[in-house]
């Protein structure tokens, strides 16, 4: 077993989608990136902590890869908008990837090399940045797609 943090907007639709990705073991929806300890959805809202809305994913090496899941991330959001996707505005809903060892940060800086070059021009703002404390979101944010009918961020 493996682990990925994702932030690509609001993570409900980011959870929902990666949920469905053979492989996949688990995944918890939170807050990390920033510099308050134990951020709460009202205060990561505030957009004075620093956290980014993510995803923890993890995933069976054996069914999966890592780039496998960067393939997912980089398709269902616009990386090239910063601090915003869709209709959520804010520095919590940056496009980011927190790696985990000097062989996710390569995988991911030459995956966003090549997009870069071959279909953004230069313009992806997605940070790809060292994971730190990863706090997960409350209960009512923990798969929120599938005990609702709204389907927010991926309808």
């Amino acid at each position: 077993m493996n682990k990925a943090i994702f932030a690509a907007g609001c993570f409900w639709g980011v959870q929902e989608i990666f949920d469905s990705v053979p492989g996949v073991l688990k995944t918890t929806v939170g807050y990390t990136g920033g510099t308050t300890t134990q951020p709460t959805y009202e205060t990561i809202c505030t957009g004075t902590t620093s956290h980014a809305e993510a995803i923890e994913i993890e995933f069976d090496t054996s069914m999966t890869s890592f780039n496998e899941l960067l393939k997912v991330f980089w398709t269902i959001h616009d990386p090239t908008t910063k601090n915003r996707q869709g209709p959520d505005i804010g520095t919590q809903y940056r496009s980011a990837i927190f790696f985990f060892n000097n062989q996710q940060k390569l995988d991911a800086e030459q995956y966003k090399l090549q997009l870069n070059k071959e279909k953004y021009n230069e313009k992806i703002v997605t940070e790809i940045i060292k994971s730190s404390i990863f706090y997960p979101a409350e209960d009512y944010h923990q798969n929120y797609n599938k005990r609702t009918k709204e389907k927010y961020g991926f309808s």
